[in-house]
């Protein structure tokens, strides 16, 4: 039997767009001889819709496009997943999956197990299903799982255990192969994670795993695809591209050899997903330009990058604000950045604008020394300009804060921060040298005095980042500790850091919250991100946790 598995990439309530990417890979499987297409986690709406599912007439349009689907499915079967309305007691909707031949529903089942963490929230929506599909083509009897469903495993390190186990369950009912279908988001080494999961399931039950999910950028969540089937022995034996849509066939009398050593480099892989991300982010926001504010420091330059890779060259503009601080270097860096990616550049200083305030402010500000008020007053004419040309041009502006300046406030609110997406919020430091170093792997991308130079916002004269926080090695492993880890502030000081450090470095992550909560959405790809997933007062006292 040969079985398609399609990673589409649909769009959150497009209901007509993802139909038809759904009608046009039957049609290919159906002519490539396959009895059994495969689709992800909530294809015909797209993953998550959040609450869109509070509304009827969502639910109503959903159901709807099922109906229209399955009229127009004839020569294969076809597994789809939908939102269907809940019978009985409890919450109105189950996260479903319906079972499709020549024109009808012939079955379905639903998701058991609803993760409420991290940027999970089904348990707001869903009551878990009463039963996981299971049905028999051509003597072989399937069993089909949702995401969470086979997260079950209980010795992965970092995965939830629940009280059923939807895999086991099947087993015992007598299946000869396990389906999952899922929407599950990128984080880094979450691919290999996954494949470990089903690994693990294969060698326990002695059935092979089909593994089929979402991919696409939607909102702040990135899905990499990566869709697989492990044999029955454990052994990986197909895989499909990750962060771009695709479909696999999988032939169960065939012999495959094993995939070894399948996973893209870290760095690869996190430049694909923001890529992937800004590219999806921009084009389902009805965006076809980009417009980066460039520095002439690492994180514009990655952000800029990232842009002409997402949207090609010809479609991004790049803007240098000098201000009386910024050194000949950083501009000849911002220009020579911009040659190198072919994108339209501008260069428009600022310096006259900022001393029509300082004039301005100046009655007011009489015998007060300057401070950051003059610094945050540079990064504000900045974001006024930057959103001006946004509006003019209609391009998405932007943002260039990575996750270590986000964490610590180390950006200004209405400056910097100003933007429709910020692309590498959740990029540690370290992590955006290793990124431009990656760029340059082939030739220089990146002008090396970039990388080279001290990183400094350029604020006043000869400032370094460095003047503020702590050297990023270390700051960026606090950081992980605390946001990723949840380690507390004795945890911290017991891995070796300066006690001194550490609780400044918690008190900057507690004091900026209120400026996290008026970011734009940033793309996930780390365990924790500031955003959805992680929910935090604003208002607050006690100790820096």
């Amino acid at each position: 039997m040969k079985i398609s598995i399609a990673q589409i990439n649909p769009i959150i309530a497009d209901f007509e767009y993802n139909t038809s990417l759904i009608r046009e890979a039957c049609e290919e499987a159906r002519r490539a001889g396959c009895s059994l297409a495969i689709f992800p986690e909530l294809s015909l709406l797209g993953y998550p819709p959040k609450d869109l599912l509070e509304k009827p007439s969502f639910i109503d349009e959903n159901l709807g496009y099922l109906n229209t689907l399955s009229s127009q499915i004839n020569g294969i079967h076809v597994l789809c997943g939908y939102v269907d309305r809940n019978p009985g007691r409890g919450k109105g909707l189950v996260n479903s999956v319906a079972l499709i031949k020549n024109g009808k529903i012939i079955n379905k089942g639903g998701k058991r197990l609803l993760p409420s963490y991290d940027v999970f929230d089904e348990t707001r929506y869903f009551e878990p299903a009463a039963d996981s599909l299971m049905f028999e083509l051509e003597g072989k009897r399937f069993g089909v799982t949702i995401c969470e469903d086979i997260w079950n495993v209980g010795d992965l390190e970092r995965i939830p255990s629940y009280e059923q186990d939807p895999v086991a369950e099947l087993n015992a009912r007598g299946i000869d192969i396990l389906i999952n279908i899922s929407a599950s988001p990128y984080t880094i080494n979450k691919p290999p994670l996954r494949m470990k999961v089903l690994k693990n399931i294969s060698e326990r039950y002695k059935v092979p795993a089909i593994y089929c999910n979402q991919v696409g950028g939607n909102d702040d969540l990135i899905f990499d695809g990566s869709s697989m089937v492990v044999d029955n022995q454990g052994r990986l034996i197909i895989l499909a591209r990750e962060f771009e849509p695709d479909m696999v066939i999988w032939d169960t009398d065939k012999y495959y050899r094993e995939i070894t050593g399948p996973w893209l480099a870290q760095e690869e892989s996190v430049l694909k997903g923001l890529t992937m991300g800004t590219r999806d982010y921009a084009m389902k926001c009805g965006f076809s330009k980009m417009l980066v504010g460039l520095s002439g420091g690492i994180d514009s330059s990655i952000v800029a990058v990232i842009a002409s890779m997402a949207m090609g060259p010809e479609n991004v503009m790049g803007v240098s604000m000098p201000s009386p601080y910024t050194s000949e270097l950083s501009k000849d860096c911002a220009r020579a950045l911009a040659e190198n990616l072919k994108i339209d550049f501008r260069e428009i200083p600022i310096s006259d604008i900022f001393d029509r305030y300082r004039d301005t402010l100046a009655s007011s500000f009489k015998d007060l020394k300057e401070d950051e008020t003059e610094e945050n007053i540079q990064a504000r004419i900045r974001a006024n300009l930057l959103m001006a040309l946004s509006n003019k041009f209609n391009s998405l502006l932007l943002t260039t804060g990575n996750k270590s300046e986000t964490a610590t406030g180390y950006c200004t609110l209405y400056g910097d921060m100003s933007g429709g997406l910020a692309v590498i919020s959740d990029i540690p430091k370290t992590l955006c040298y290793r990124l431009a170093d990656h760029i340059n792997r082939d030739g220089e991308v990146i002008p090396e005095q970039v990388i080279s130079r001290p990183p400094s916002a350029e604020l006043r004269p000869n400032q370094t980042d460095q003047d503020t926080l702590p050297p990023y090695e270390v700051l960026d492993e606090i950081l992980e500790a605390s946001v990723e880890k949840n380690l507390s502030l004795e945890e911290i000081k017991s891995l070796g850091h300066d006690p001194d450090v550490v609780k400044d470095v918690l008190r900057r992550i507690v004091s900026n919250e209120y400026k996290r909560r008026q970011a734009p959405p940033g793309l996930k790809v780390t365990s924790k991100a500031f955003g959805y997933g992680r929910r935090y007062p604003i208002a607050r006292g006690g100790k820096p946790y």
